[in-house]
């Protein structure tokens, strides 16, 4: 065999042997279902709806979601709230970087909030992980599936916010839904971590650790191998009656189809042993899929409220945090390029940006068809159905019921604070300057939201200026230390 020969048979016993493989986490249904998620604060009054959303980016996106959590509170918190409208939050899902804030808020609560900086923002999400391109073992693990495992940042979530927490625990404390979304990259759709799809896999949703979820939301092609989950079958599974509907519905939605077909390949037992999951970044990097396909497959006008969330609910707001940062243009300005990793990770990048995208107008449309779908169901019942269903007819007005859905990003900050923004990398470690920014982007993208603040005044938070309400009532936003010159 030549030189040539040997160095490329060489590198083939290097690169099948580097790759970092995950053993299967998710453990076997013993017995039944598992108990749907369906959160509910026995305390809030039902007339206010918020639903939050996070996308991917690193660090930057989850310092970005959490300045527009701080900022959503300090617009309407009040003395006799001290959350404002934290406290009507019902849903929160999170893609990637922002799975992490989703994942923590979902569980902990708006009372974590203080301290999430500290806690995690200003932490090194790397320390386990083997990431210099230089290092030719790294470069061999990436090619050859990923470079790195569960057990690098999904141990470092574990060891400074999950604490061991598991789906189980979520489901026991929090009265928030919580969505955390990974990519099936086997049948290209959005892998939502809930009790559906784990029905389907015959597995224990209750005994999954958060932090793997989380994991999987954030494993970036090349950077980290695929988390691993294994379809058990043989638990007598049934599948809901909106499957077998969409396998003969014409008019059912693509989306909801694929949906349909994922969990059929999970249950039949046959052509998917061991799913690997991505991150949900590559097939909605906003994680509002599932909030479509469950309107989609909605067998009641009002799903997936009930009846008397229905006709308590007045005002509704669904809210997009975008943490991307502006298109790279710097290779299109020669003739070479991009190439190599370069080259992967445009492809990457393109393909989440256009899913993100289909998903957000998808979303729109879903939630106008949404609210259209319930005020004819409220407004075709009888008195006496709404006096059962609300306990009295004051105020009752079957039209009363106002979405508000609105996206913050980077866009339409300044311009000085824009382009810095642009230059903080898509890692896990990032420089306190760089934290603080990301956190003020979205205190000021959220504080200047059209959306937001009408639907603050519509539900009675603010009645002014948002000014008025911030005074003497919540954190001044932080002063941005000048981004470090590299």
């Amino acid at each position: 065999m030549n030189p040539r020969g040997v160095a490329a048979f060489l590198l083939a016993v290097l690169l099948a042997g580097c790759a970092a493989v995950n053993a299967p986490l998710n453990l076997a249904l013993q017995e039944g279902r598992n108990a749907p998620f369906d959160a509910v604060d026995p305390e809030a009054s039902g007339e206010v709806y918020v639903g939050l959303a996070f996308s991917g980016g690193g660090m930057r996106a989850s310092a970005f979601a959490h300045g527009v959590l701080e900022e959503l509170r300090a617009l309407s918190r009040s003395g006799r709230n001290s959350h404002g409208v934290l406290s009507d939050v019902r849903l929160v899902t999170g893609v990637s970087g922002g799975s992490v804030t989703a994942a923590h808020f979902g569980l902990f609560g708006p009372g974590a909030l203080d301290g999430y900086r500290e806690t995690y923002l200003l932490t090194d999400g790397e320390r386990y992980m083997a990431n210099s391109p230089l290092n030719p073992v790294v470069l061999a693990r990436g090619l050859s599936g990923g470079a790195n495992g569960r057990q690098t940042f999904g141990r470092h979530l574990d060891e400074t916010l999950f604490k061991g927490a598991t789906f189980g625990d979520l489901a026991k404390r929090s009265k928030i839904k919580t969505w955390i979304n990974a990519t099936d990259i086997a049948n290209k759709v959005t892998f939502l971590f809930s009790a559906e799809t784990f029905d389907a896999l015959c597995s224990d949703l209750s005994r999954f650790p958060i932090s793997d979820a989380v994991a999987a939301s954030a494993a970036f092609p090349l950077v980290f191998s695929p988390i691993v989950l294994e379809a058990h079958g043989n638990c007598a599974y049934s599948e809901p009656d909106w499957l077998t509907a969409a396998r003969h519905n014409p008019e059912a939605t693509a989306a909801m189809v694929a949906h349909a077909e994922a969990l059929e390949s999970y249950a039949s037992g046959e052509g998917v042993k061991y799913l690997k999951l991505l991150d949900g970044g590559i097939t909605d990097n906003f994680g509002t899929t599932g909030l479509a396909v469950e309107r989609a497959r909605a067998e009641h006008p009002y799903a997936p409220l009930d009846p008397e969330q229905a006709v308590k609910l007045k005002r509704v707001l669904f809210l997009v945090a975008d943490a991307a940062t502006n298109r790279d243009l710097a290779w299109t300005r020669k003739l070479q390029g991009p190439g190599g990793v370069q080259l992967a990770l445009s492809i990457a990048n393109s393909s989440m940006g256009a899913a993100s995208r289909a998903g957000y107008d998808a979303m729109r449309l879903q939630l106008a068809d949404w609210e259209g779908d319930l005020v004819e169901y409220r407004c075709a019942l009888s008195l006496a159905e709404v006096r059962r269903l609300r306990g009295t007819l004051t105020g009752w007005d079957c039209r009363d019921v106002k979405f508000f859905v609105g996206q913050v990003s980077f866009r339409g900050l300044p311009d000085e604070m824009r382009n810095a923004l642009d230059r903080i990398p898509t890692r896990l470690r990032l420089e306190p300057e760089q934290v603080d920014m990301a956190i003020e982007a979205g205190r000021l993208s959220t504080r200047g939201n059209a959306q937001v603040q009408g639907f603050l005044r519509a539900a009675g938070y603010i009645e002014t200026d948002p000014q008025l309400a911030r005074t003497g009532t919540g954190p001044a936003p932080r002063r941005i230390a000048p981004i470090r010159k590299e």
